[in-house]
């Protein structure tokens, strides 16, 4: 069988130019004349067809993956070259962040019972991050010169954890010893009811707590100081 044959049989076949030049070594400019008007079956029509979706689609997936992998790279540049324009931290800056971190994530409504206001209020703060909780210990050791030993710690956790391993690992993280830290509270929400995954939050809930109520109007003095200065901004636009 000559070389146009065994080319024609293989077209026949339903392979494309780009197989069957693997297979023969046939540049495609010669497999274009030998086969341009070669007729084909449905079934070899069919494979080709295939051929070029899944080609297609290859190429798509790859195309997707150099963009994916593009943007992450541009991604990582800019939250490199945007980290370093914050610099070092000064007292001051500590004390601005600390203030504008109890005024998202703090407790600062007043406690009020029987119409009357109470004479009693905790400085208050709550979440998951253990970064954001050790952020906030430190601005109430360094900003307020709280003593560590007026810092309480409690816990919100999951059925499934265990209480004492949780203790543990928080007192670990944040340096506030295990007997400062009281009955953790276990919960589910009752929006989940206990369908989202427990993982989301592997350590559950710490919440930062301070018996103080001269130090909690000082911090919502803070706030207010913030507010201001802020609204003066925004009104010069």
């Amino acid at each position: 069988m000559s070389l146009k044959e065994r080319t024609i049989s293989l077209r026949k076949t339903g392979l494309s130019y780009n197989e069957i030049n693997k297979i023969l070594n046939v540049p495609k400019s010669t497999l274009s004349g030998w086969l341009k008007n070669i007729n084909l079956s449905k079934k070899a029509k069919s494979r080709l067809t295939n051929r070029v979706r899944m080609g297609l689609f290859n190429g798509l997936i790859k195309r997707n993956i150099a963009q994916t992998a593009i943007a992450q790279k541009r991604v990582t540049k800019i939250r490199i070259e945007s980290s370093k324009e914050i610099g070092k931290f000064s007292e001051r800056d500590l004390f601005v962040a600390g203030i504008v971190l109890y005024w998202a994530e703090g407790y600062k409504r007043v406690i009020i019972r029987d119409g009357r206001e109470r004479t009693c209020h905790p400085i208050s703060l709550t979440n998951s991050d253990p970064f954001v909780i050790n952020s906030f210990i430190f601005f109430l050791l360094k900003i307020m010169k709280i003593p560590k030993d007026k810092i309480r710690m409690e816990l919100r956790l999951f059925p499934t954890m265990n209480a004492q391993k949780m203790i543990g690992h928080w007192s670990r993280v944040t340096k506030i010893p295990a007997s400062q830290f009281d009955k953790p509270m276990f919960v589910i929400s009752k929006s989940s009811q206990g369908i989202r995954p427990f993982n989301r939050l592997p350590h559950g809930i710490a919440q930062v707590r301070v018996l103080n109520t001269n130090e909690f109007y000082r911090l919502l003095g803070w706030i207010e100081g913030v507010k201001k200065s802020l609204d003066i901004l925004i009104k010069k636009r």
